[in-house]
């Protein structure tokens, strides 16, 4: 998830020290109306070329994630709880709804702070990342996601690990849900705990797709290789992150880094704007998610 500016993206220092409550709250609600454009699945994967090492299919429960309980960075004004997560017909529904409650600022800060807003966050237990070792020097981290709609919406898929930003961040997907035809992707990397790289055009990327991602599922992929960054959208390569000087793609090989999936609302992604002409509710689901390596 990235902001824009030094001091706006010094707020976005992010934490592993996630609940282990794995209670997931069973909503009886109809499954989308739509028909998505993309196969729910990963496309054509070869087997003989990548090994599956994880799969969340979101059948059963939550057991893979720890649960964010409290408040987070970056200004945001939602309070995560694990009841805004539920599990129907094979998918997670994230919900942000708008409520004024009081929470821990975060889940290593116990202080009491008042929040607008309550919506969901979940954290993979297992890292994931390339290294120099026999057949995993490229991963492909991949997930099927209908994204919310809705003025103050700030759905993210991402990868990250502590000591932040030492061991990087790597935005896959982040998105505005006033904005519903394009999303972004980024880095952070840094030699200092909470200190990242200055932002620049080798960072971050925006990616217009022309058609509306709140509408239907797609799939969104990050490739890893030792070198570069790919980020894919339905099978189609967007961009590639390629090592340089100014973005330490480099620096992030042989580090292994936690699955993110949450829907934050306001913050400094919307810097300057006004939560009073947010939405009240809006949710983002997620099929699957799906890490190979080779």
């Amino acid at each position: 998830m990235s902001l824009i500016g030094v001091v706006v993206i010094l707020c976005f220092y992010t934490c592993s020290n996630s609940s282990d409550n794995n209670e997931v709250v069973k909503v009886e609600q109809e499954a989308p109306d739509d028909e998505p454009d993309t196969p729910n699945d990963d496309g054509d994967m070869n087997a003989t070329e990548w090994n599956l090492v994880f799969e969340e299919e979101f059948d059963t429960n939550l057991d893979k994630w720890n649960i964010w309980s409290g408040g987070a960075f970056n200004n945001e004004i939602q309070l995560y709880r694990s009841e805004q997560l539920s599990l129907q017909n094979g998918l997670l529904t994230i919900n942000a709804q708008k409520a004024m409650v009081s929470g821990a600022t975060s889940p290593f800060d116990a202080t009491p702070k008042n929040f607008e807003y309550i919506s969901g966050r979940i954290e993979s237990k297992t890292q994931f990342g390339p290294s120099d070792a026999e057949s995993e020097r490229e991963y492909r981290i991949i997930s099927r996601i209908k994204l919310p709609n809705g003025n103050g919406m700030w759905p993210a898929f991402w990868t990250y690990a502590d000591p932040w930003p030492t061991k990087g961040e790597i935005d896959i997907l982040e998105a505005r849900g006033n904005q519903v035809t394009g999303f972004q992707s980024n880095i952070f990397y840094g030699t200092e705990a909470n200190m990242p790289i200055t932002k620049n055009e080798d960072t971050s990327k925006s990616h217009e797709l022309g058609v509306n991602l709140t509408s239907n599922f797609h799939v969104y992929e990050l490739i890893w290789k030792a070198n570069s960054l790919e980020i894919l959208f339905d099978g189609l390569l967007l961009h590639t992150y390629n090592a340089d000087s100014k973005n330490f793609v480099a620096e992030l090989f042989g580090n292994k880094q936690q699955i993110v999936l949450n829907l934050a609302v306001g913050g400094g992604f919307f810097e300057g704007v006004n939560s009073d002409g947010f939405v009240n509710t809006s949710s983002m689901q997620v099929d699957w998610v799906k890490v190979y390596k080779r």
